[in-house]
């Protein structure tokens, strides 16, 4: 059972419908790596035990009957504190959530995973009220990364990667506004995308989407294998009637993408915050691993790349952050953790007038636009994710580090659709990914280049400390 809990969700489905394993057997098998890597790694906060035992027994007997069941039948998933699920009190990490009632409905996605046949086993940790590139917060504490408890998982998905990467969960959903669900997986050495803006519903999401700040933000997929986010994307896209930022795009299949076909731009420099040297040697890998496949490869960069952390930082802090402080109070959460504290002291840098948000909103039409141009001679840029491996914790808000998230602000900014694919290591043994950027739509580029880049480095690998 060891070995089949590294499996992919697409792979473990399939071992169901064989009646190879039962779903009961799997999801019993899910709870106690939980409660075997837990302990150290601290990315769970809430365990569903009955309820998922309940559900496992169901889908067997479902199976058993020849019942018509849904491509993820029996297999467990996991899901992010900020995303609903009927039954469970949403925390987003924050005090003033901590007594609030419970959900009374699923969140769409978590709503369409159980559609397709998958069970809710737990909960995972992030930062209060989201706002961080490490998962801590003063209800549950820290998680660790499981490569290094001395280090952070990231954020602000930071308990979704830890415990996929970790082997308790083989798929979950976090959600991404500046990077939250690629660093974590980044640092985790797992699989995950940020799909285009407007392409998943975020209905059940807490913080809601609205405001200006909608745009920067989706709800993503992570597994530890890009096989999975293939298998999940078709189920997860369309609208639901209530999240209206949702456009009715269709979605390609990746693997009707012809790599010989693609021009490519890989760059370990954005012009702002330059990648560590092996950081930059995973890059360069995976752009030579790919040259002699593909139509271009190119080191390139759109010009405007340099302006994404700060057009990313005014348009959350244009009021200079008095809306978030407001909502703090407003939900009764009178302590933060000083991890949010120290993103709000940076916001208030880019506090200003109304004349001076017209100005940045100009800024952002202008930035899209030559990022858009960019992909007139290209289909996908290759990247780092950050500029360094997992950072120890504590360490995301001096300015050196937190300028380097402007790797994965660049394309919240702009709207597209990137994934992310571990490529390497470094040489603490910390994984090191690499960002997959594609067009708007084009998740199936994306997702192809992952999952070529992951056949060539391997993927995800099991943290020797828990093998």
């Amino acid at each position: 059972m060891r070995e089949i809990l590294g499996y992919s969700a697409t792979h473990q489905a399939r071992l169901i419908r064989q009646r190879d394993i039962s779903s009961l057997q799997l999801v019993q098998a899910h709870l106690d790596r939980i409660a075997a890597v837990n302990p150290r790694i601290h990315a769970v906060v809430e365990v569903f035990a009955a309820q998922s035992l309940a559900a496992a027994r169901a889908a067997d007997e479902a199976l058993a009957r020849g019942a018509a069941t849904g491509p993820l039948c029996g297999v467990p998933f996991s899901i992010k504190d900020s995303i609903e699920l009927a039954g469970a009190v949403c925390t987003a990490g924050t005090l003033g959530r901590r007594h609030a009632p419970p959900s009374t409905e699923d969140a769409t996605l978590v709503a369409r995973l159980r559609h397709a046949g998958a069970i809710p086993v737990a909960r995972t940790n992030l930062p209060d009220l989201l706002f961080a590139f490490e998962s801590d917060n003063l209800l549950f504490g820290a998680t660790s990364n499981p490569y290094d408890a001395a280090r952070t998982s990231g954020g602000s998905s930071g308990g979704e990667a830890a415990l996929i990467a970790s082997c308790g969960s083989p798929l979950g959903l976090g959600s991404d506004a500046a990077g939250s669900v690629r660093l974590p997986a980044a640092f985790c050495g797992i699989a995950a995308i940020k799909p285009t803006s407007g392409r998943l519903p975020r209905t059940g999401h807490f913080p809601p989407p609205g405001g200006w700040i909608e745009a920067l933000w989706q709800i993503g997929p992570m597994a530890r294998h890009v096989e999975d986010l293939c298998t999940v994307m078709p189920l997860l896209i369309g609208g639901d009637g209530r999240d209206a930022s949702v456009i009715d795009m269709p979605f390609q299949d990746p693997a009707r993408i012809e790599l010989c076909q693609l021009r490519i731009a890989f760059h370990t420099d954005n012009g702002y915050a330059p990648a560590d040297t092996e950081v930059a040697a995973v890059v360069r890998a995976a752009a030579r691993a790919l040259a002699a496949e593909v139509a271009v490869m190119e080191e390139d960069r759109p010009a405007c790349l340099p302006q994404a952390y700060g057009l990313e930082m005014k348009l959350l802090g244009a009021d200079g952050g008095d809306g978030l402080r407001e909502y703090l109070q407003t939900l009764g959460s009178t302590q933060v953790h000083p991890l949010l504290t120290a993103w709000l002291d940076k916001l208030e840098a880019y506090r200003t007038s109304v004349t001076g948000f017209a100005a940045y909103w100009a800024e952002w039409d202008a930035y899209r636009a030559a990022m858009g141009a960019f992909l007139r001679r290209f289909d996908v840029m290759l990247c780092p994710v950050y500029i360094h491996a997992a950072l120890p914790h504590g360490a995301s808000t001096g300015d050196a580090n937190f300028h380097g998230f402007s790797h994965t602000m660049a394309y919240n900014v702009a709207g597209w659709p990137a994934a992310v694919v571990r490529c390497g290591a470094s040489a603490d043994g910390l994984p090191v990914g690499v960002q997959i950027v594609a067009a708007p739509w084009r998740e199936d580029i994306a997702l192809a280049v992952a999952a070529r880049l992951e056949r060539e480095f391997g993927g995800w690998k099991a943290p020797v400390t828990q093998t």
